[in-house]
C-alpha cells in the first residue's frame, strides 16, 4: 500500500527563458533519474523531446515524469512559458497539488509569470518560489523578492539568501538551520559543503530569520505566545508552521539560486517535500451534476473509494494515443473497465504506463494520487471524467480559451487531403485551443489558436510529423459584430400551400446588451398570444442566426432579444413556423439595429532596452495601441499596452529591427472593441469579396 503523504504532484512553471526545464532537468539529475543532464541550448533536454521544441529552444507541451527525493514520490510536470501555449499551464495547473514558480535573477517577474501565477492562484495551488540565475549579470534576489510583491501581490518568505552576486555567486544560507551551503566550481551538484554563515552576511541572515519565523509563529498561536515570551521555535516546528501557511495560501517559500550551475537545487526539493501539499491535504475535487452545477458530493483521495479521474491531456505518438489521467480517487487496473462520464460509455483499460518524458514504463495499477498514461482509449478527451460504471460522477470540467487567429490551409498536393483530415483530427483532441472548420462558401480548411507560434508550430507538426505539405494562406482574425441601437419590430410569417400552412406572428426588440453576455433571450408574453410551446422555438431562430452577422458575416456577440406578444393560428402554427419567423425577423431588424463590427483587443507586454523605449511606443502607438503603463527594471523598460490583433501580424520582426534584437514581447487576448470605420468597411468588403468568389 502507497502512502499518499509521501507524493508530491507538483509543476514548474514560469516565463519563456526563465530556467524551467532546465530546473527540471537537475531535478531529476539529483534524483538519479537521469544520470548525464541535457541542455536546452543544446537541443538535449529531457522533457524537450519535439523536434520543434529542441530548434526553438523552447517547451511547447508539458510533459510529466516521474522521480523520489528523500522517500518521496514526486510526479513532475514541466510546461511551456511561451504565451501561446499557456492552455498547457492551465491544464496542468488543474491536476496538480502544488508548483515551483520560477522567476528569472535578472528578468524578474516577466509577462508570462504573471499570467501563469494568475492561472495558479484561480487553480488555488500551493506554491514554492526559485529565484534563478543568481550566477547571471544584473541578477538581484532581493529586488525579484519586491516585484513579487509588487506585481504578482504575493507574500514571498525567503527561506534562503544568496552568498556573492553575479558571477561570484557560490551558494546560500540556509534561515531554516542558520547555515552556509556553499558549492565548489566543478558544477556538480553533490560537490558543496556546509558552514558558518560568512561575516559579512551575518547581521543580514539574522534580519531575514527573524522575518522568517514572525511570519511563520502566526500560523500557530501557542507557538506565538511562546515566542513573543522570548522562546524560539525549532526547526520541526517552523516548518510545520510554514507549511500550514503555504497550503493555505498565505505564503510563498522563496528559494534563490542557479540552476544551470547546480547550486542551491537541494533546498529547492526539499522544500518541496517540507512546505507542497501531498494528495490528500489539497482540496478534494468537486462533483457536478449534468448543468455543471455541484452538487456538494468530492472525489476524496482514497483508494478504496469508487474510481473518480479526470483526463487532462491526449498525445498521440508512435505507440498510438496516450490519454493523460489524473486520479483522484479509487484505483484502475490493467483489464478493468471504466466509464466516461461524459459520452456514458465504457472502455477496457489495455495497458498503462507511467511516463518519463517520452519514453514509458508498463505498470498494472495505479491509484488516488497517481498521474499515470493510459494507451488507446478511444472516446476520451480533454476535462472527460473517467469514473466506476457501478457508480459514476462528474468531475468538474476543465474551460478553455477562444482561439482569436486563424489561418487557411489547403494540401500542396491533391492525395494529402485525407491525410490532412486525420492528422488535424488527432492535434484538435490534443489541444482543445487548436480548433478546425471548414469554410462553407470557399471549401477552405481553416485553422484557429491562441497566435501566430501556436499555428506556425501547428503547421510544422504536420508537415514533419504527419508528413502534410501546406499551403497556408495569410493569418485572418477572429472579428465579431454587435448593434448599438435598441429597435422595436414586428414580423408575420405566412405560407399557404394545399393542405395545412404555416403561421407565426412575433412582436420584439433587439436591444445591445452587456458586454460579454453573449446571447441573451427573453420573454414578457403574458397571455396565450404566443402559446408557451412555441416560445423555445422563437428563441431557438434568433440563437441559430447569431453566428453570421448583417455586416460581414461574422458571429453576434452581446444581443438581447426580448418577445413582446405576437399571435398563433389555431390550425397553422407550428413550433418550425415560429423558428422560421424569428429567423427572418432577425434578418429584417438587424440591419436596422446600428449594426456594429468588433475586433479583437489584445494585451501587449513589450520589453525593450531603455535607448528604444521612444521608437517602441511610438509603433505601438502607429498600430492603434492605448499605452496603459511603463515600468523600469534593471535591464530595461516594460510597455503594457492594448493594441488590436489585426495591427500584431509579424510584429516581432519589426521589434528586434527596432531594439537590436533585444526586445521581447508576449501578448494575449483582452478584449471585443468596437473597428474604427475605415478598418470596419475594408474588411467588409473583403468579407464581400470572398463570397462573391466562393
Amino acid at each position: 500500500m502507497v502512502d499518499l503523504s509521501k507524493y508530491r504532484n507538483i509543476g514548474i512553471f514560469a516565463h519563456v527563458d526563465a530556467g524551467k526545464t532546465t530546473t527540471t532537468e537537475r531535478i531529476l539529475k539529483l534524483t538519479g533519474r537521469i544520470h548525464k543532464t541535457g541542455e536546452v541550448h543544446d537541443g538535449a533536454a529531457t522533457t524537450d523531446f519535439m523536434e520543434q521544441e529542441q530548434e526553438r529552444g523552447i517547451t511547447i507541451q508539458s510533459a510529466a515524469t516521474t522521480c523520489y527525493w528523500d522517500g518521496h514520490r514526486l510526479n513532475v510536470i514541466d510546461t511551456p512559458g511561451h504565451v501561446d501555449f499557456t492552455v498547457e499551464v492551465y491544464r496542468s495547473l488543474k491536476v496538480l497539488d502544488g508548483g515551483i514558480g520560477v522567476f528569472c535573477g535578472s528578468g524578474g517577474v516577466e509577462p508570462q509569470s504573471e499570467t501563469n501565477w494568475r492561472y495558479a492562484n484561480e487553480s488555488e495551488v500551493a506554491r514554492v518560489i526559485f529565484v534563478n540565475k543568481l550566477d547571471r549579470l544584473g541578477a538581484d534576489f532581493f529586488r525579484v523578492v519586491k516585484q513579487i510583491e509588487e506585481v504578482l501581490g504575493a507574500r514571498p518568505l525567503p527561506i534562503t539568501l544568496p552568498i556573492g552576486r553575479e558571477e561570484n555567486f557560490v551558494g546560500v544560507v540556509n534561515l531554516l538551520d542558520m547555515k552556509a551551503y556553499v558549492w565548489d566550481n566543478t558544477g556538480m551538484p553533490e560537490n558543496f559543503e556546509i558552514t558558518d554563515i560568512p561575516e559579512d552576511m551575518k547581521a543580514q541572515a539574522a534580519e531575514w530569520r527573524e522575518k522568517l519565523v514572525e511570519t511563520a509563529v502566526e500560523q500557530d498561536d501557542a507557538l506565538m505566545e511562546s515566542y513573543l515570551d522570548g522562546t524560539e521555535p525549532t526547526e520541526d516546528e517552523l516548518k510545520r508552521c510554514i507549511r500550514k501557511g503555504t497550503i493555505k495560501l498565505d505564503f510563498f517559500p522563496t528559494f534563490c539560486g542557479s540552476a544551470f550551475k547546480n547550486k542551491g537545487m537541494q533546498l529547492v526539493l526539499d522544500g518541496v517535500i517540507d512546505f507542497l501539499p501531498s494528495p490528500t491535504e489539497v482540496e478534494p475535487q468537486p462533483e457536478v451534476d449534468e448543468l455543471g452545477e455541484e452538487t456538494g458530493k468530492f472525489a476524496i483521495v482514497d483508494a478504496d473509494k469508487p474510481l473518480r479521474a479526470l483526463a487532462f491531456k491526449i498525445m498521440d505518438d508512435r505507440f498510438g494515443a496516450l490519454t493523460f489521467v489524473r486520479i483522484y480517487s479509487g484505483k484502475i487496473n490493467k483489464g478493468d473497465t471504466i466509464m466516461n462520464a461524459f459520452t456514458g460509455k465504457t472502455e477496457r483499460v489495455g495497458r498503462m504506463v507511467e511516463m518519463h518524458a517520452n519514453t514509458r514504463e508498463e505498470i498494472d495499477s495505479a491509484q488516488a494520487g497517481d498521474i499515470i498514461a493510459i494507451v488507446g482509449m478511444k472516446n476520451v478527451q480533454t476535462g472527460h471524467t473517467l469514473c466506476d460504471p457501478k457508480n459514476p460522477a462528474t468531475l468538474e470540467p476543465m474551460v478553455f480559451p477562444e482561439p482569436v487567429i486563424s489561418i487557411a490551409v489547403a494540401p500542396k498536393d491533391k492525395g494529402g487531403s485525407e491525410k490532412m483530415g486525420i492528422a488535424i483530427g488527432k492535434m484538435v483532441a490534443e489541444d482543445p485551443t487548436f480548433q478546425v472548420e471548414t469554410d462553407e462558401d470557399s471549401g477552405e480548411t481553416i485553422l484557429k489558436g491562441m497566435g501566430e507560434l501556436h499555428l506556425d508550430i501547428k503547421v510544422d507538426i504536420l508537415k514533419r510529423t504527419y508528413g502534410v505539405e501546406l499551403v497556408v494562406g495569410k493569418p485572418q482574425v477572429a472579428y465579431r459584430e454587435t448593434i448599438n441601437k435598441r429597435t422595436e419590430d414586428s414580423y408575420t410569417h405566412k405560407k399557404q400551400s394545399g393542405g395545412s400552412g404555416q403561421f407565426g406572428k412575433i412582436d420584439y426588440i433587439i436591444e445591445p446588451g452587456e458586454q460579454n453576455t453573449g446571447y441573451v433571450f427573453e420573454s414578457k408574453v403574458v397571455g396565450g398570444n404566443v402559446p408557451k410551446e412555441f416560445i423555445p422555438a422563437v428563441e431557438k431562430g434568433f440563437k441559430m442566426m447569431m453566428g453570421e452577422g448583417p455586416l460581414a458575416g461574422y458571429p453576434v456577440l452581446d444581443v438581447k432579444v426580448i418577445l413582446l406578444d405576437g399571435a398563433y393560428h389555431a390550425v397553422d402554427s407550428s413550433a418550425l413556423a415560429f423558428e422560421i419567423a424569428a429567423k427572418a425577423a432577425f434578418r429584417q431588424t438587424m440591419p436596422k439595429a446600428g449594426p456594429q463590427l468588433l475586433e479583437p483587443i489584445m494585451k501587449v507586454d513589450v520589453f525593450t532596452p531603455e535607448d528604444h523605449v521612444g521608437d517602441v511606443i511610438g509603433d505601438l502607438n502607429r498600430r492603434r495601441g492605448m499605452i496603459k503603463a511603463q515600468e523600469p527594471g534593471a535591464t530595461g523598460v516594460r510597455i503594457k499596452s492594448e493594441v488590436p490583433l489585426s495591427e500584431m501580424f509579424g510584429y516581432i520582426g519589426h521589434l528586434r529591427t527596432m531594439t537590436s534584437g533585444r526586445g521581447q514581447f508576449s501578448m494575449e487576448f483582452a478584449h471585443y472593441l468596437p473597428c474604427p470605420n475605415n478598418v470596419a468597411e475594408q474588411v467588409i468588403a473583403e468579407a464581400k469579396e470572398r463570397k462573391a468568389n466562393a
